[in-house]
């Protein structure tokens, strides 16, 4: 061998010793994708179901639960917010079996966790049952990604509450503010309709600091509206209860009062992708909200 040819094989061998080995990639290292991969939006996508007067123990209540848990498979939620009369009945060992925890209990079994406010059937002490994921508050605030959720207890909306929620929409940072609680501000049910003296209360707070999207129940139905001063509120009051009604208005974008239902939300961005589905799977409201601006 020349001298030339020696110091070039010498050169490579010494370059192999200092390269790191890699293991080699398995067929399904090589067709799936990894985390990194997948478009920014798609990584920060915040997944969720909405229920409201839903805790009854009785067959519908169940039935809703059971096209939940079938709709996962579509929006693979991994909490649910509930917006009040989570239990009808008395707080015992009994009725939070009956009316939480057997309905959803393979959500439950399979980590999906539920954050409740309290609604007008819902007894005080309910806010320190561990399931609900109240903390033992009546109001409180937490993020998921790039959006912020408030709960409150429109039982009581007390001076120290509205104080306390300003300061928490001011200081949010979050693209994505989501309000929910019981008593519906703009509603068309027939039994109750909109509570026009906590929207006098809430509603300049609500347009003055951001917020998207508000959720509540008390009626016992679906319905949309169309953007009220650049909030869209929804009522989806029929998880487990139904009461048929609904005086539609020109405000109306959606409704509906002929069977049970529950709504699925997929945020990604700039959009916020919802459906609503009935106790027997139909779908009977589906669109997507976007950002101011884009």
């Amino acid at each position: 061998m020349s001298r030339s040819l020696a110091l070039v094989v010498l050169l490579l061998g010494s370059l192999a010793i200092a390269m790191p080995r890699q293991a080699p990639l398995t067929a399904a290292a090589q067709t799936t994708p990894t985390i990194s991969a997948l478009p920014a939006a798609a990584r920060a996508a915040v997944r969720f179901a909405v229920i409201g007067d839903n805790g009854t123990g009785d067959q519908p209540e169940f039935d809703v639960a059971r096209q939940m848990i079938a709709f996962r498979t579509q929006v693979p939620f991994d909490f649910v917010i509930m917006v009040g009369d989570n239990l009808f009945g008395r707080p015992s060992a009994r009725d939070f079996s009956n009316g939480f925890e057997r309905p959803y209990k393979p959500l439950l079994d399979a980590g999906v966790r539920f954050y409740a406010v309290l609604g007008n059937h819902d007894a005080p002490d309910n806010r320190l049952y561990p399931g609900f994921n109240m903390v033992g508050q009546r109001y409180y605030t937490y993020a998921r990604g790039n959006v912020r959720f408030f709960g409150l207890d429109t039982n009581f909306l007390d001076d120290a509450q509205m104080t306390w929620l300003e300061d928490a929409l001011k200081s949010s940072l979050e693209r994505w503010k989501i309000v929910y609680f019981h008593h519906a501000i703009y509603s068309n049910g027939k039994r109750h309709g909109s509570n026009v003296e906590l929207r006098v209360m809430l509603e300049p707070l609500f347009v003055r600091y951001g917020v998207n999207v508000v959720f509540s129940g008390h009626d016992h139905i679906y319905e949309r509206f169309k953007p009220q001063k650049g909030i869209t509120y929804f009522v989806a009051g029929a998880g487990g209860k139904l009461r048929k009604g609904i005086r539609s208005s020109e405000q109306t974008a959606a409704a509906f009062d002929q069977d049970q239902s529950f709504v699925l939300v997929e945020i990604a961005g700039e959009q916020m992708t919802f459906r609503a589905v009935s106790r027997t799977g139909r779908l009977i409201d589906s669109g997507v909200i976007r950002q101011p601006g884009t």
